[in-house]
């Protein structure tokens, strides 16, 4: 069963997705990020890095982001990305 095709995924869950998302995407496995990790103060994202956050959140969610909706704001902390997808009923 997919991650998408389960009932519900707690938010727990998604946080998890989504630091486990940046660690590969940043390939530094020595990084320490939580919840309050700011993405782009912090780890230094850039827009290349923010698409391949993005695939690698649709690949382990099993869903689309629409990238249309995606605003700098939801970038600014582990939990604000997390957050968005909980809003997008992606997981």
């Amino acid at each position: 069963m997919t991650m998408a095709s389960e009932a519900t995924i707690d938010r727990a869950s998604v946080v998890g997705h989504v630091i486990d998302a940046v660690v590969a995407v940043l390939n530094r496995e020595s990084v320490q990020v939580t919840e309050h990790t700011r993405l782009i103060d912090e780890l230094g994202l850039d827009s290349t890095n923010v698409l391949e956050l993005l695939m690698h959140l649709e690949d382990r969610l099993d869903a689309m982001i629409d990238s249309d909706t995606l605003e700098q704001d939801h970038f600014e902390t582990v939990g604000t990305l997390a957050d968005y997808v909980l809003e997008q009923g992606l997981a």
